[in-house]
């Protein structure tokens, strides 16, 4: 099977070299001619344009910085929707927007050609040893014809659902990471300027409970099945300790907006009488601005999810 890439940058030029070390015939396509270079060295074909490589290949992969460049790629005088034929397929696996897949989605199912968000985190290394996470959004069958392409490129490919829906996935995954650098910015400037050394603070903080269990499985005791009356932590003790943080730091001049707006949190689920639910309870307030319900997920689905990562 003839497989196209467009962009071979950071990500996209391991990505790349995985598609040919799995036997598949590889037509490449950059804006910058220098980055092909060793795809074409390699054996791969090089395409002048992004219609070209649709019309060579069976499936095309895009890998760029953004819905702009994606939109430009498909769209463009020169684009995929130019040259994609019958039964053909396009993964796109930037991080971009849900409501471009969606957009380009039913484009493309208009030339009956199937178009899926499937963004991939790993990063650079993750790119190069084939260990990249992967979330799908679009027709499942295309997404099954093609399965075996895509374990060339990643580890853990996961189908999540319609159109969008692989985007909405990565949006969460990587907006919640950066807002986890941030506090951790936050916090360890704190600790720092209160006078520890930054090596023997990071050293023995990450064997407390949240340096030994992955932060987003500490999701399924409370927030995923709404269980808060047996507490691990309880609420009035999570709300004393964030207090005496932002104290310490006031001490020591360093701004703690996070950690601001982490005990505002707090302080408003101790008004509802929560003091003595886990002090997770709290994540409730935001479910409610959201305009959503306590969620619901089952312990034998939670233990379902659990147990398929181990």
């Amino acid at each position: 099977m003839r497989v196209g890439l467009i962009g071979v940058g950071t990500m996209g030029s391991a990505i790349g070299m995985n598609i040919l070390r799995a036997g598949y015939e590889l037509v490449v396509h950059d804006i910058r001619p220098q980055q092909v270079a060793p795809h074409r060295e390699a054996g791969a074909i090089v395409a002048d344009s992004p219609n070209q490589l649709a019309q060579l290949c069976e499936v095309v992969l895009t890998s760029l910085p953004g819905p702009e460049e994606v939109e430009a790629v498909s769209c463009g005088s020169r684009g995929l929707l130019q040259g994609i034929g019958d039964g053909k397929a396009y993964f796109d696996l930037s991080t971009s927007s849900p409501a471009l897949a969606r957009r380009l989605h039913a484009e493309f199912l208009a030339r009956n050609a199937d178009m899926l968000d499937a963004p991939v985190s790993g990063g650079p290394y993750g790119a190069a040893s084939g260990r990249l996470a992967m979330w799908i959004g679009g027709r499942e069958q295309a997404y099954l014809r093609h399965r075996d392409l895509l374990e060339s490129i990643g580890d853990e490919i996961w189908y999540v659902g319609e159109s969008g829906a692989g985007s909405i996935a990565k949006l969460v995954h990587n907006c919640a990471g950066f807002i986890m650098y941030a506090a951790l910015a936050e916090t360890f400037s704190m600790g720092i300027k209160a006078g520890l050394a930054p090596d023997v603070l990071w050293q023995t903080v990450r064997k407390g409970l949240h340096g030994r269990r992955p932060m987003f499985d500490s999701m399924a005791r409370n927030f995923l099945p709404s269980s808060y009356d047996d507490a691990d932590f309880r609420l009035e003790l999570g709300a004393k300790d964030v207090s005496l943080a932002t104290e310490l730091a006031a001490e020591h001049g360093v701004p703690m907006a996070l950690a601001a707006h982490a005990l505002e949190e707090l302080q408003a689920a101790l008004a509802r009488g929560w003091a003595d639910k886990d002090a997770r309870v709290s994540m409730l307030l935001q479910l409610e601005r959201a305009g959503l319900e306590p969620l619901s997920v089952s312990a034998e689905r939670i233990a379902e999810i659990m147990n398929a990562g181990e």
